[in-house]
């Protein structure tokens, strides 16, 4: 297993974590906000933590320690902005996106994400104009980096709004002709398998629960194998590459190694492990797990 952990980020810091909280910077923003995986005392006095933060999340009702502690309100001080802009520049990528306060703890950029960007830019370059498709998109900066790189791109999220959050994502970076799809992410892959479509990238990035467009149920435990099974049937056997991101506390990458080997005839260049970023202390804080493959 390896440690995947973002080094392009300029933008970006997470500052400290600890007592179930991260503190990071998003462009000009610093926030607050919970994080169960931080089990560590932090590094910096509470008191450092208050005068740092321009924006502090509060969960609307207290869940235990172990739980995701998601819906509640931000507490901004003055001149903070609600939206602003995040650069991600590397050699290959150049890319501007909106990061917001939502109401559910979220800004809209995954930053230990970069790491699977990065991949994506590399493989894409690779291909001759390659057909990607992203599942459970949200803001789609994967899309973007796939787009810039060259990619026919097919964007999947159940929820209008940040699809709607993910075109100006694409805007605001100068791109254009992505396709958008609003829809259960299983439905229209199902749909996909029956038309007989091939795609060279596929991004696959479930919550741990979630509901469709027209109300339908998602649970990753429930419904990962069979999304996988059926994601092996539209993947190019030759020039494919493949990513699988779980959230889900408790399940180790190798879920995910054996998930993907069940499912794929051959897996080239497969890698696992954590995704993880790492503070200003030297403390790194698991966010998620990873299992990719590609030529």
């Amino acid at each position: 297993m390896k440690i995947f952990t973002p080094h392009n980020w300029t933008s970006y810091e997470l500052i400290d974590s600890g007592d179930f909280a991260k503190l990071e910077r998003f462009g000009e923003v610093i926030t607050y906000r919970p994080e169960p995986q931080a089990v560590w005392s932090k590094s910096l006095p509470e008191a450092e933590w208050i005068r740092q933060a321009d924006a502090t999340f509060k969960p609307a009702k207290e869940k235990g320690a172990e739980q995701l502690i998601d819906k509640g309100e931000w507490f901004t001080k003055k001149g903070t902005p609600d939206r602003w802009l995040v650069q991600y520049k590397t050699k290959h990528l150049n890319l501007r996106v909106k990061s917001a306060l939502s109401a559910f703890k979220h800004v809209g950029i995954f930053p230990e994400q970069a790491a699977n960007w990065d991949f994506i830019a590399e493989k894409t370059a690779q291909l001759d104009k390659p057909k990607v498709l992203n599942l459970f998109a949200y803001t789609g900066i994967a899309s973007l980096a796939a787009r810039q790189s060259g990619a026919e791109v097919t964007h999947v999220d159940s929820i209008k709004q940040v699809v709607t959050w993910a075109r100006e994502n694409m805007e605001s970076s100068n791109l254009d002709n992505i396709r958008w799809i609003v829809e259960d992410a299983m439905k229209f892959v199902k749909r996909e398998v029956r038309r007989g479509s091939i795609y060279q990238g596929i991004m696959l990035d479930p919550p741990a629960y979630g509901r469709g467009a027209n109300g339908e149920i998602w649970k990753l435990e429930q419904h990962i194998n069979e999304m996988i099974g059926e994601c092996a049937k539209l993947l190019d056997k030759k020039n494919g590459f493949f990513i699988l991101n779980m959230y889900s506390m408790g399940l180790s990458p190798i879920i995910s190694e054996n998930l993907i080997k069940s499912h794929f005839e051959t897996t080239p260049n497969l890698e696992y492990g954590d995704l993880v970023v790492i503070d200003k202390f030297g403390k790194k804080l698991p966010l998620g797990s990873v299992c990719r493959f590609g030529q």
